[in-house]
């Protein structure tokens, strides 16, 4: 599998990139049934889906809805919303299940998959070498890691080596916070002072550090991190160069036998172009991949 590619992002990028995100979340509850709900049941990939989930006629899908434009709580207040949930109810009717999308905080998941108390994660997960001992996942979508900082006294970050002597904020159990947590150790080998990686439960926390003058700097993935900075009103700023990007994978519980019928229904969105139109309405079509995989992760 090849290196994980460096995208530097120049000024005229982010900011297509933040328009486009602007657009697409603005699109209407209607938008999103009139998607999914002309999706119709795979017999045969139906047939496929394991006997215990198949009987229960519903899947129960975990997401961190503090992750927009992938996964929010929608105007309701109540609702996940979002890429991930929408596309979790075309891959439900593909499948030939009503599906049911559940908020949790993103370090729950996927210990409640071994648990059994989720069919599937599907929360803007990395799919890691790590996590795979743990889960398993079919690719679906790739982005890169970007950071943000105050558009006015923020400090100068380009890579991850700028972080030396940073605080940085971002959300437990992501890559994010471990690929600070590892550039801290490379900091204090070169004689710098490390990374002072503050860790909270969910993204708006860590945003909300940014706001409050409790961190420096921000990292989520780049639609993440582009939707915040555009929501903030001129406050924040995207900064340097993202890098990745890395694939995103639904995740099952390990070797339970859904791997693959997800795997197949995904395959069926994509070449009837549900899978591209759910993308566009959130503004995140540049993410598409079109080799989706079991266990796909680069690193």
């Amino acid at each position: 599998m090849k290196r994980p590619r460096i995208s530097p992002l120049g000024g005229l990028a982010l900011v297509a990139l933040i328009a486009v995100l602007a657009t697409g979340c603005g699109s209407d509850d209607n938008t999103s049934s009139s998607i999914t709900g002309a999706v119709t049941a795979d017999q045969a990939i139906a047939a496929a889906v394991p006997a215990d989930i198949r009987s229960k006629g519903t899947l129960t899908v975990a997401a961190d809805a503090t992750y927009p434009p992938n996964e929010f709580i929608g105007a309701d207040g109540q609702t996940v919303e979002g890429m991930d949930a929408d596309l979790a109810q075309a891959l439900g009717g593909v499948l030939g299940l009503k599906v049911d999308v559940v908020n949790a905080t993103f370090d729950t998941i996927l210990p409640g998959l071994a648990a059994d108390r989720y069919d599937l994660g599907m929360s803007s997960f990395t799919d890691t070498k790590e996590r795979e001992q743990v889960v398993d996942f079919v690719t679906y979508f790739e982005a890169a890691t970007a950071f943000y900082v105050k558009a006015q006294g923020g400090p100068t970050i380009n890579t991850l080596a700028d972080l030396c002597g940073q605080r940085v904020a971002a959300e437990r159990g992501t890559t994010q916070a471990a690929d600070a947590t590892a550039q801290s150790a490379k900091c204090k080998t070169a004689g710098k002072p490390g990374v002072n990686v503050l860790v909270f439960p969910d993204q708006n926390a860590a945003n909300l550090a940014l706001t409050s003058d409790r961190g420096d700097v921000g990292m989520a993935d780049l639609p993440v991190a582009a939707e915040f900075v555009n929501k903030s009103n001129g406050l924040f700023k995207l900064v340097g160069e993202a890098y990745g990007p890395f694939p995103y994978g639904i995740a099952i519980p390990k070797g339970n036998g859904m791997a693959q019928p997800v795997l197949d229904a995904l395959k069926v969105l994509m070449a009837n172009g549900t899978y591209t139109a759910i993308l566009t309405k959130w503004g995140v079509q540049d993410g598409a991949i079109d080799n989706p995989q079991i266990n796909g992760a680069i690193s």
